[in-house]
């Protein structure tokens, strides 16, 4: 069997954790993977800290390695002449067991052993059913549900698939915020698209774009119930800011799903990946050096936190519309809460589908009680205050 060591712990430089495959002596050469860095193991210590000459599979250890650069927990020790893979993306076995559903897009946090990353399921691909020889189609996952589905981290990982070592082959899924388990999960394989796609180097970089327009990127993100004036507000903004000399794009949430987000419907699944894809949007174009508002319900807190982790705390302001839902369903100019009450619109924000509020938004509009011009210059005047716009 080929060593195999996953760290769990890093002291100095002793390096710490259980052989989950295999035997090491000293003198043996062996690789850190993902780093992809050579070293040759210098000394071994039990769970005494007496110093032994050879260890093997289920064995507790401590590792000396002659090797300058830092070694992260989570990192794989494996015999050099074999050593394990890295990606940060896989198409993985997925058991469910949270009462809420798995959503697609939606930032979890993946446990590998002590490691811990965030990323996303990209894509279920079919829910598995008692019978091996059939698949069943799926959009989510139901608690005692089991899967295969892709998943993307935010930072490479090495492992093994699970057929060849279930140890570095498994992981689970935990709440971000409330660290409880969510699910289970079995790598099969790294995606060939993961180590096929580099990021290309480019000459003008999001600073000189800035520079030129003399501005500073960032992203308004409106949120707000159907009905508070999201729209409204934020087309009069843009106009105030156009007045100032300032480039910017508003991205409007009726608008981008007549293009690029027609596939979409309402569901708590398509509403995630609605935001993933908005945010991402928005992203591309700070880098351009653009103020970008974006007008949308987005009515759950995590899609906009990672829409704020996308695009970073210093150009992210969430702009929250704070209208009452009874104000909101007097307006009904689209006559849309009318059809949520008959029952002739499923899945409603505020009626049937769950609305969160934001906690601490960085501006806050009461637009039942102050016009669009003047709910625009507060929004500007929090920019100025803020040193984003002059």
């Amino acid at each position: 069997m080929t060593f195999r060591l996953r760290v769990d712990e890093v002291n100095q430089n002793q390096i710490s954790g259980a052989i989950s495959s295999g035997t090491v002596c000293v003198g043996d050469r062996v690789r850190v993977i993902p780093q992809a860095t050579s070293a040759q193991v210098t000394e071994i210590l039990d769970t005494h800290g007496a110093a032994i000459q050879s260890a093997s599979t289920n064995q507790k250890i401590s590792l000396s390695l002659s090797l300058q650069e830092p070694i992260t927990i989570g990192s794989i020790i494996c015999a050099a002449k074999n050593p394990v893979e890295a990606s940060d993306q896989f198409e993985v076995i997925l058991h469910w067991n949270d009462e809420n559903p798995l959503l697609s897009g939606r930032l979890y946090c993946f446990q590998f052993g002590r490691q811990f990353v965030d990323g996303t399921v990209t894509n279920i691909k079919y829910m598995l059913t008692s019978n091996p020889q059939s698949h069943q189609a799926a959009v989510t996952l139901s608690r005692g549900q089991t899967g295969v589905v892709t998943i993307s981290l935010k930072q490479m990982i090495a492992f093994t698939p699970f057929e060849q070592n279930q140890t570095l082959g498994s992981f689970s899924i935990c709440h971000r915020l409330k660290y409880h388990t969510l699910a289970s999960g079995k790598i099969k394989f790294a995606l060939r698209r993961a180590s096929n796609i580099h990021r290309q180097a480019l000459h003008i970089d999001r600073n000189k774009r800035a520079e030129q327009k003399n501005q500073h990127p960032c992203v308004l993100w409106f949120t707000g119930l159907s009905g508070s004036g999201k729209s409204t507000i934020a087309n009069v903004l843009e106009t105030q800011l156009l007045k100032l000399g300032k480039h910017t794009c508003l991205l409007d949430g009726d608008n981008v799903r007549h293009g690029l987000n027609r596939d979409l419907g309402f569901t708590d699944a398509d509403r995630v990946e609605n935001i993933r894809r908005v945010s991402e949007v928005a992203k591309l174009m700070t880098d351009a050096g653009l103020i970008v508002i974006t007008s949308f319900i987005s009515p759950f807190r995590a899609e906009r936190q990672l829409a704020r982790e996308r695009i970073g705390d210093n150009e992210f302001f969430e702009i929250f519309i704070d209208t009452p839902l009874e104000v909101c369903e007097q307006r009904d100019e689209k006559g849309l809460y009318a059809k949520a009450r008959a029952g002739l619109v499923k899945n409603f924000t505020g009626i049937d589908s769950e609305y969160q509020a934001p906690t601490s938004p960085d501006v806050t509009i009461a637009s039942n009680t102050m016009s669009p011009d003047q709910a625009a210059t507060q929004i500007i005047d929090f920019l100025k205050k803020n040193a984003i716009i002059k």
